[in-house]
């Protein structure tokens, strides 16, 4: 990996007071405490696609939470619910000394996704599980994804690769490449199952024939960035009756996220040095534009349509030798999550607008207390 993915991994370690950790973890918990309330879901519902009405048991595995760290605490800058690096981040920890702490988070990983099955078919024999993403080795984590089979395959589980193409549906079963399939690990960016190489996933998942995690319904209540603007809204969260604690939580560690409206463009182009112009279903930094940088070209298809506007918080850094040099990079913050608990934390050190894995010396580095 190290000549295909030279900027995967960065040397450096990050340290992370414990109260900054806890900040994280405590904002975790207020969202969850949100997402839980019917009001909220009928509300973020009503604008996510119909795969996401499917109501499922399982929780949904990998939730990521990231983070910029502020000068007065963690800002969520958004929830990702196929958040990938998580076994590359235990394989990082055991490079740094600590491999009991790694292999403790790993089991507890394979327990997640045994939690996922028993919730929907309590004592039923988990036997095979299907990593799923559209052509997968041309995907840059790709490595993972084979230390995820061969995490599975420890503990007794069968697992495979696979393109959500050569999955098929015979009757309401799924099976690939002739076996039949139990749970699903959805690494797709179709959040939703739309796509025509999804058919016959989302049509055995609609049948409740096969464990898919994490799910659409998941990815709608939590990642939708449009659900950032209610929960860092007070006036929204004072309707939906949240308790006083948790709203403080929540506007105190999320910026304000506003939808982006064409009526609203003179306001936004004066003041788009504050903002960070995202597209409301978007992933991985895609036509992601600080307001500092944009044209006005690029602003102009902004107002089309489909965007929101968040409060920019610059990142931290954090200081890195490359090649005998100091370098000052950005720092992100990862928590995965799992059931609102906080199993693994992780840094991604960059240069550049937004996290990336091209920087020389960046990558993703482990996090300990300070």
């Amino acid at each position: 990996m190290a000549e295909s993915h030279p900027s995967l991994f960065s040397a450096a370690a990050v340290s992370i007071p414990l109260p900054t950790q806890r900040a994280m973890a405590d904002l975790v918990a207020a969202i969850e405490a949100v997402v839980v309330m019917p009001a909220y879901q009928q509300r973020v519902l009503a604008w996510a696609p119909a795969a996401a009405g499917i109501e499922v048991a399982a929780r949904s595995v990998f939730f990521g939470y990231d983070f910029h760290l502020a000068p007065d605490g963690p800002k969520l800058i958004e929830i990702n619910t196929n958040a990938g690096g998580a076994l590359l981040n235990t394989r990082l920890l055991m490079a740094h000394g600590e491999p009991v702490l790694a292999q403790a988070i790993e089991t507890e990983f394979v327990a997640m996704f045994r939690n996922e099955w028993q919730l929907t078919r309590g004592d039923a024999p988990l036997r095979r599980i299907a990593i799923v993403d559209e052509n997968p080795a041309a995907q840059y984590l790709a490595p993972e994804f084979e230390l995820f089979r061969r995490l599975f395959l420890r503990h007794g589980i069968d697992a495979l690769i696979a393109d959500p193409g050569e999955l098929r549906r015979q009757g309401e079963q799924l099976f690939c490449r002739g076996e039949p399939v139990d749970l699903v690990y959805n690494r797709l960016t179709d959040f939703s199952l739309d796509g025509e190489n999804c058919a016959d996933l989302r049509a055995v998942f609609a049948a409740g024939g096969v464990v898919v995690t994490p799910h659409p319904r998941a990815h709608a209540l939590y990642a939708d960035k449009r659900n950032l603007m209610l929960l860092s809204d007070p006036v929204f969260l004072d309707e939906l009756g949240v308790p006083e604690a948790v709203g403080r939580c929540l506007l105190a560690g999320i910026p304000r996220t506003i939808a982006v409206q064409a009526e609203m463009a003179d306001d936004f182009w004066r003041e788009r040095k504050q903002w960070f112009f995202k597209p409301a279903a978007g992933y991985g930094s895609r036509a992601t534009y600080r307001g500092d940088k944009l044209t006005k070209r690029v602003f102009e298809e902004i107002l089309q349509g489909g965007y929101i506007a968040q409060q920019i918080v610059p990142p931290s850094e954090w200081p890195v030798s490359v090649d005998g040099n100091a370098l000052a990079m950005k720092l992100d913050v990862r928590c995965y999550v799992y059931a609102a608990r906080l199993q693994l934390v992780a840094a991604r050190l960059y240069q550049g607008q937004t996290t990336n894995f091209r920087t020389p010396g960046g990558g993703f580095a482990p996090v300990f207390a300070a």
